[in-house]
């Protein structure tokens, strides 16, 4: 080297046997020669190489081994949860299957592997992620929630709307929509709001939640299949039905009065149902009686017609002791409950015969001194009405 010490004389830097440097002086450790240490490199890489230089050969083999090295790096594998997309000269050519593929390699062509089962989700009204998580919750976001409904009520509606890439769509998630997770939530919070537009603000909030979360369903997938998006909306579900906060208080003053009203017609209902019953316990009861009534007296009827009928077919086969049963039949029903005095027939003399019977069936009561036999007062009493 030009600046080495040659025969024992000094360098650049000084001559003699001070054997000075740059780097101190005296004998110490010199520094490396890099033209050395590359100049070595090349000589032993000519070596390896056959005819000990760059031979047409050599430049082959280079050539060669290069093409294979790019030629294997089109192999690629795509996951179970993923498809992979092809694009050759950065136009769209095909989708692949999980496994292991093969493509031109790049710059001619380029595999995009999108994970076609992973359910995204998109927020609409609110915003649970991780910049509301540092404010210590959910942040509300009302120019999404506040909608307007059929029938000119303000509603609060927050909802969550999962999505996922269609398995044969890969291709148009990629290249029709440049920001999916947007278009998704533009789509979702236009598709609601035309939705509850048509429903009535009770309906919304009670038992219309179902039908609006399966139509709202229906026409997000309707407005991302127009675009052509490579999407299929799995499923919204509603978070809060509500009015505004700025009118709760209001809200819930009418809903406590709807309530009272509610029951106060529940329980007129229930009065008024109580007293119908009633009324119409006492009309069939009355109608029953009657019914009764009518039959009692057609019975009769029919019985005491049997029996005229009965007793005018023995008059005519004997009329002279059907009249005398008859007549005896009719004095004894209207004699056996009166007194009865029997009266002699024929007698003369001008006494009439009395026995007054009524007395005997009197209870007898005992006259005061009485001592005689019971006899006594028979005879005198016999006595004065019965000729000697």
């Amino acid at each position: 080297m030009p600046w080495q010490n040659q025969g024992g004389g000094g360098g650049p830097w000084g001559s003699g046997g001070g054997g000075n440097s740059p780097w101190g002086r005296g004998g110490g450790i010199q520094p490396p020669d890099l033209e050395d240490l590359i100049r070595k490199g090349q000589d032993r890489f000519k070596k390896m190489l056959p005819g000990g230089g760059a031979s047409p050969r050599a430049i082959v083999l280079f050539v060669v081994l290069g093409i294979a090295v790019w030629l294997a790096s089109g192999f690629y594998t795509v996951k179970t949860d993923e498809q992979g997309v092809v694009t050759v000269f950065g136009r769209f050519h095909n989708t692949t299957q999980p496994g292991l593929n093969y493509i031109w390699p790049a710059p001619i062509g380029h595999v995009e592997k999108p994970q076609v089962t992973r359910l995204h989700r998109v927020e609409v009204g609110f915003n649970s992620g991780a910049a509301a998580s540092r404010t210590g919750g959910r942040r509300d976001i009302t120019q999404e929630s506040l909608m307007l409904t059929g029938d000119e009520n303000i509603i609060d509606i927050q909802f969550v709307v999962f999505w996922r890439i269609k398995p044969d769509g890969a291709g148009d998630f990629l290249f029709n929509v440049r920001n999916p997770e947007q278009t998704v939530k533009n789509a979702s919070e236009a598709a609601m709001r035309e939705i509850v537009g048509k429903s009535s603000f009770e309906f919304a909030r009670t038992q219309g939640r179902g039908k609006i979360q399966d139509e709202t369903r229906t026409l997000i997938q309707h407005i991302l299949d127009s675009y052509g998006a490579g999407i299929v909306v799995a499923q919204v579900e509603l978070q809060k039905v509500d009015p505004p906060r700025s009118v709760i208080d209001a809200f819930r003053d009418v809903q406590a009065a709807r309530a009272d009203k509610e029951r106060a017609v529940n329980e007129a209902q229930a009065y008024f149902n109580e007293q119908t019953q009633r009324a119409e316990g006492e009309v069939e009861k009355v109608v029953r009686g009657a019914e009764g009534y009518k039959e009692a007296r057609i019975a009769e009827s029919t019985g005491a017609a049997s029996r005229f009928l009965a007793v005018y077919a023995q008059y005519l086969q004997a009329k002279d002791i059907t009249k005398r049963r008859m007549y005896l039949e009719t004095m004894e029903e209207v004699l056996s409950g009166i007194d009865k005095v029997l009266i002699e027939q024929g007698a003369g003399g001008g006494v009439v015969p009395y026995l007054p019977l009524n007395e005997l069936t009197k209870p007898r009561t005992p006259a005061a001194g009485a001592g005689q036999g019971p006899g006594a007062g028979l005879g005198s009493g016999v006595g004065q009405g019965v000729p000697q």
